[in-house]
């Protein structure tokens, strides 16, 4: 979710400030009552999500700090380009769709500035994504969170993961003590059997890191 923006023909950008948990296929989700600013939780949407991701051969997006997919599914599909982490977020730059797989030229014009060299097939993630808005007391939504499950493929190996995991992100009327916020939301995911992720990004797990 984040906060976007977007002026024209400019691509979106939004900031994405997220919390990640790794989770047993039987955890249960956690009592969200005691969240700072949340007063109600909306009923699950279930979203079926497709991603390619794409690097060069040299791994430059990753030695970086970015990655670069193209998803379908769900209310943002289409080409992101997720930066470094900066402090707790990430900035995510998003184009349309487009009519197929090939990379659009306003993409690769914004990836040319980390390297200009082929991007290849990197990596596929398929996820069952059940997704819960978390609202305060006037409608606004405090922060989104994700049960995910996915099954990953390496491109370059063909090895094979299935895991599954939590995520929450702020959304526009997230307190303004987002440390306290994360705090709650990590005392609560403990109590429900959750453990703090083992990999940065789903990205990283696929290829095994």
């Amino acid at each position: 979710m984040g906060l976007a923006a977007q002026a024209g023909d400019e691509p979106t950008r939004s900031l994405e400030v997220e919390l990640k948990f790794d989770v047993d296929a039987d955890t249960p989700l956690p009592d969200f009552s005691g969240l700072p600013g949340v007063a109600a939780v909306d009923a699950a949407e279930v979203r079926e999500l497709d991603a390619r991701y794409f690097d060069s051969a040299d791994a430059a997006l990753a030695r970086a700090g970015s990655a670069l997919r193209r998803r379908t599914g769900g209310h943002d599909a289409g080409w992101h380009l997720k930066g470094p982490r900066i402090g707790a977020g990430r900035v995510e730059t998003g184009w349309p769709l487009g009519d197929d797989e090939t990379i659009p030229d306003a993409v690769r014009t914004e990836t040319s500035a980390i390297t200009e060299s082929e991007l290849l097939p990197l990596a596929r993630i398929r996820n069952r994504r059940i997704a819960y808005l978390l609202r305060d007391g006037a409608g606004g939504v405090v922060a989104e969170f994700v049960d995910d499950h996915v099954d990953a493929l390496d491109e370059r190996t063909g090895d094979a993961r299935s895991w599954r995991e939590w995520e929450i992100e702020l959304g526009p009327a997230a307190p303004a003590d987002h440390d306290a916020f994360f705090a709650a939301v990590e005392a609560a995911a403990t109590a429900a059997g959750a453990r703090p992720a083992a990999s940065d990004s789903k990205l990283a797990r696929a290829l095994g890191a």
